[in-house]
């Protein structure tokens, strides 16, 4: 056959997983810049609300499920395989096009733009939240969290395998790295507290006559996602203690940056309203123990 590949050809190699991950991460977050400089397309057709969330709510789910499918087989050993890593790979890939496909689906008429960065690394931070012991160890903060997140009480036994918490990270951190992961994590759990506060100010006090306002509270929630994955990222094993200072500190700039444009907005009547403050001093703690933890790096 004239077409046939020659025995002795060479075979594509893929990368190694955690190059696949983060070539993941970069691809997710190259799709972010649409989400956010556009808006939903207008139609003549009639709308179907029932319609729309159905289908929205089974992106959300896919997207939810395939999260928790490569947390899962990367919170123990052994790792995959590249062809497997591949197959996660694009299975979240194709899941977030998918529900940003049904996002665009929704008229413009319909709403005002909303706040919608989702992406795997955030979800799999997320997951790292449920380490509550390892949180309250770092965070003093931690009761102004969970008086914020009402999904606290939800069962912790099944997470117990994931990134942060006890069981497996002994065979893969050392023991600086393990103090080191402590204050990431609470720090990942105040930017959840700060976007869903975020979230609730401007559900309640939003004015369609203030877009431009909303619009900057959007723009700069947009950043938080993309910085908490680069943090979580960061904390998987081989951990660079340089590297995670940075994001930490990415992080903290663009978490005090979206209290500080949250405040000066209408969506706060009252700009000294204790929550902003009280998460402020939350991130700033969890940074100064981050750098506590890495006095020794030169930066």
């Amino acid at each position: 056959m004239a077409n046939a590949v020659p025995p002795d050809a060479p075979v594509p190699t893929l990368a190694v997983p955690s190059e696949q991950l983060r070539h993941l991460a970069e691809e997710l977050r190259l799709l972010l810049p649409g989400v956010r400089v556009g808006e939903a397309r207008e139609t003549t057709k009639e709308f179907n609300p029932e319609t729309f969330w159905r289908r929205f709510n089974e992106a959300a789910v896919t997207v939810s499920t395939e999260a928790t499918t490569l947390t899962v087989v990367f919170s123990r050993l052994p790792l995959p395989s590249p062809q497997e890593t591949q197959r996660f790979c694009e299975q979240v890939h194709a899941a977030i096009k998918a529900i940003i496909a049904a996002y665009y689906s929704l008229p413009k008429d319909q709403a005002l733009r909303t706040s919608f960065p989702t992406t795997v690394s955030g979800m799999r931070a997320r997951k790292c939240l449920k380490s509550q012991e390892a949180v309250e160890e770092c965070d003093p903060y931690c009761g102004l969290l969970n008086d914020i997140e009402e999904d606290n009480s939800d069962n912790h036994g099944d997470e117990e395998g994931i990134l942060g918490c006890p069981n497996n990270r002994d065979s893969y951190w050392s023991e600086e790295d393990q103090e080191l992961i402590i204050p990431c994590l609470a720090l990942v759990r105040a930017s959840k507290a700060c976007l869903k506060k975020i979230r609730l100010s401007v559900a309640e006090n939003g004015k369609k006559d203030q877009v431009a306002q909303l619009d900057d509270i959007v723009d700069i929630s947009d950043e938080i996602s993309p910085s908490v994955d680069d943090l979580a990222l960061s904390i998987y094993p081989p951990v660079c203690h340089l590297t995670v200072r940075l994001n930490a500190a990415k992080l903290v700039s663009v978490l005090e940056k979206a209290l500080e444009i949250t405040k000066a907005s209408h969506v706060t009547p009252q700009p000294e309203d204790s929550w902003i403050p009280l998460l402020i001093n939350a991130v700033d703690h969890c940074m100064n123990r981050i750098k506590e933890l890495t006095h020794e790096v030169e930066l």
